[in-house]
């Protein structure tokens, strides 16, 4: 098995907010996250595709093809936007770093043929980043 990624980043603001809850346990909850203006991060997203090599081109994957994939259905659609409310795919979820990345593969999955799609990485920061690997 090969394992083929590519990374890319976008910038993108979000509040962390549950309509469900009350604002003191919001803020309890998600602290200055819950900031009513929102707040950003400059995210790196990797993308990672699992299969063997095509025989005839010695690929998993075309790299071409992956980037076009995450630039067109990630970053075309989360970079610079506000992911509560300039989103579709975002509406009524919580935008944390989980359910971002889960988003990102539920838009990607669909259209990797060659390989599986294995993992998806969202650094929010240098120090903090999920892995999501599907269900």
């Amino acid at each position: 098995m090969v394992y083929v990624t590519r990374r890319a980043q976008f910038s993108a603001s979000h509040r962390l907010h549950n309509p469900k809850l009350s604002e003191e346990e919001n803020r309890r909850i998600y602290d200055k996250c819950n900031n009513p203006s929102g707040h950003g991060h400059n995210y790196d997203v990797e993308v990672t595709v699992a299969g063997e090599p095509d025989p005839e081109t010695g690929m998993v994957i075309d790299l071409k093809l992956l980037k076009r994939l995450i630039h067109e259905y990630v970053i075309e659609q989360l970079d610079h936007k506000h992911l509560n409310y300039d989103v579709d795919f975002m509406r009524d979820v919580i935008p944390t770093a989980e359910n971002i990345a889960i988003k990102i593969w539920e838009r990607l999955e669909p259209h990797i043929e060659n390989g599986k799609l294995y993992s998806v990485k969202l650094f929010e920061s240098q120090n903090n980043y999920v892995d999501y690997r599907g269900q």
